[in-house]
């Protein structure tokens, strides 16, 4: 189950990247007024509208990865496995009647006993 979940995390970190550096390649929409005018180049690798629809289109398909890794991630994330469980949700354990929780239990350490005034010695200047 962790290498399902990290193999899902490292495909939502490529696909944002990939998305970043898209997002950055692309033009705006006014990117094309002013190419009309002279500034820039509106020729590149894929023709005049190629790149365009390219880039949108990769991008697109790089969001819809991005966002089923989400969801998976989610999902594993919410998953829990049979037996595990809070430790609210159990049951408390019965204390015998007549003992102490501290003296039943197995290997525990009994406290020091308290002077018989019931107050500690507090050591004076």
């Amino acid at each position: 189950m962790n290498v399902i979940v990290n193999v899902v995390l490292a495909v939502q970190m490529l696909s944002a990247l990939g998305m970043i550096g898209l997002v950055l390649v692309q033009h705006g929409k006014g990117a094309d007024m002013g190419a009309a005018f002279g500034s820039g180049t509106s020729g590149s690798l894929f023709g005049a509208s190629g790149s365009a629809n390219f880039l949108s289109r990769s991008t697109a398909v790089l969001a819809a990865v991005f966002f089923v890794a989400t969801l998976a991630l989610a999902y594993f994330g919410n998953a829990r496995p049979a037996g595990a469980g809070s430790v609210l949700e159990t049951p408390a354990a019965a204390v015998p009647a007549g003992s102490t929780p501290a003296a039943s239990a197995p290997g525990a350490a009994v406290a020091p006993a308290v002077p018989a005034s019931g107050a500690a010695q507090i050591p004076t200047k």
